[in-house]
């Protein structure tokens, strides 16, 4: 057998492979065997008629499983006289059986990316202290006391730091209004009516509620802010956007206090102390979480920059495409409108091109340390991940998995298992200095 292999960039690699004549005539002896042990031909019984018979009777079978098998078997033997690692045989661009009975057959490969791994043990992480800062939970206590404030209309004063004000506003930039400048939808940018802010810095942009204070209801002023070079709008980055802001009505927030009363409305019959320490409870573990997602981060940062590697083309335009789809559903749920999404298109795949670049180099990483730690995943830890998420589906179990063998989804669910474990496994393996220099919010 004559096996010819070609790398080329974005990795890929041309494949050409002859198989002698001797080989192809035994297969499709095989295969011709086979057959006529199974072949019902009208005048003989089953298994006696003719070789020659079978043969004409079944050609065209017989043909396209020898060709099926011939290229198996020729992509079986260049995977192990070239050490290849294929994500993908492609679709074959020629097969021709040729006049010495040989049969010869060329394609596409799509090939895993060559690798030099890093120091994987041992990576540094600094990651916070796990326990929770009293502060964090007095910031949670207010957030639920702001849940149930009251709001009380001010009256006779200006607008001060930390009212809440109802607004009308419109915007321009370079004098046309957002949506003719931007020549699509600008969402919540180009203006509202009843709009609620509260005058921080945290509110709406970034200097626009400071402008508000001094400013009396039924007053009208221009509010000019300078669009940040991270907004997801790349049409406004460091453009000047001029909102016409007019105050409706200013409200102050009522909060109740930290009390058994409060206690009743959250969790009826549980005291103001017991709601504490469930609060507290429930934000150490989330803070756990968080840390653990942390070192996780980390380290996916530090392969990322001491590796580089080329990243097959069509995998990374699948995972694109998922990233963006995930973006905008999330997008979605959160409020936006479908002109929103349209509006903000380009930022979107721009943002999932980053990602998914990200992920695929993760994701490659992590199975080559995979196999150099030997790690694997069992049949048994398959079907016990698959029926745990049948049952979470509430979705029959033997169904479930079958319909993902048919659609062939169980491979990418082992590997994605698989990159799991190689995850937990660098994590384990890291060394973890604990600082009040690094921050939950990191």
């Amino acid at each position: 057998m004559n096996i010819v292999v070609e790398k080329q960039p974005k990795c890929l690699a041309s494949l050409r492979v002859e198989i002698p004549a001797d080989k192809v005539s035994g297969e499709r002896a095989r295969i011709v065997a086979g057959y006529s042990r199974q072949a019902k031909i009208p005048g003989f019984r089953p298994g006696k008629a003719p070789a020659k018979i079978v043969e004409k009777r079944y050609e065209k079978e017989i043909s396209e499983e020898l060709r099926d098998r011939l290229m198996q078997e020729g992509c079986d033997q260049a995977l192990k006289q070239e050490s290849l690692k294929v994500l993908d045989f492609g679709v074959p661009n020629t097969t021709e059986f040729l006049p010495d009975g040989g049969f010869t057959f060329s394609t596409t490969l799509l090939l895993a990316p060559e690798i030099q791994l890093p120091e994987y043990k041992g990576v540094t992480v600094k990651v916070p202290p796990t326990a929770v800062p009293d502060a964090d939970l007095d910031a949670q206590l207010n957030t639920l006391r702001e849940r149930f404030a009251d709001f009380e209309t001010l009256e006779g004063r200006a607008a001060q730091a930390e009212d809440f004000a109802v607004i009308d506003y419109t915007s321009t930039t370079d004098g046309k209004p957002l949506d003719e400048f931007l020549g699509k939808p600008a969402g919540y940018l180009g203006g509202r009516e009843g709009f609620w802010v509260r005058l921080n810095e945290e509110s709406f942009l970034p200097g626009f509620a400071k402008q508000l204070e001094g400013q009396n209801v039924g007053e009208s002023r221009d509010v000019t802010v300078t669009i940040g070079e991270d907004f997801p709008l790349s049409d406004l980055r460091g453009k000047e956007v001029v909102f016409n802001v007019t105050l409706k009505e200013l409200k102050a927030a009522k909060l109740p206090e930290l009390d058994d009363e409060l206690a009743a409305k959250l969790a009826p019959g549980k005291t103001m102390e017991e709601i504490k320490g469930i609060i507290r409870e429930n934000m150490e573990i989330e803070r756990r979480r968080k840390i653990d997602d942390m070192k996780v981060n980390q380290i996916v940062e530090h392969f990322n920059t001491l590796v580089d590697f080329e990243i097959p083309e069509e995998l990374l335009a699948a995972e694109t495409q998922n990233q963006a789809d995930a973006m905008v559903n999330r997008g979605i749920k959160a409020g936006m409108s479908e002109e929103e999404v349209a509006a903000q298109q380009s930022e979107i795949f721009e943002a999932a091109g980053s990602q998914a670049k990200s992920n695929v180099k993760t994701n490659f990483i992590l199975q080559e340390i995979a196999i150099a730690e030997k790690l694997r995943v069992s049949d048994q830890e398959l079907v016990q991940h698959l029926m745990t998420i049948a049952q979470s589906r509430k979705v029959a179990p033997k169904k479930f998995i079958k319909d993902l063998q048919r659609s062939g989804r169980l491979p990418s669910i082992r590997n994605s298992m698989l990159v799991g474990k190689a995850i937990d496994f660098v994590v384990e393996h890291a060394t973890v200095e604990e600082t009040t220099e690094a921050t939950i919010d990191e």
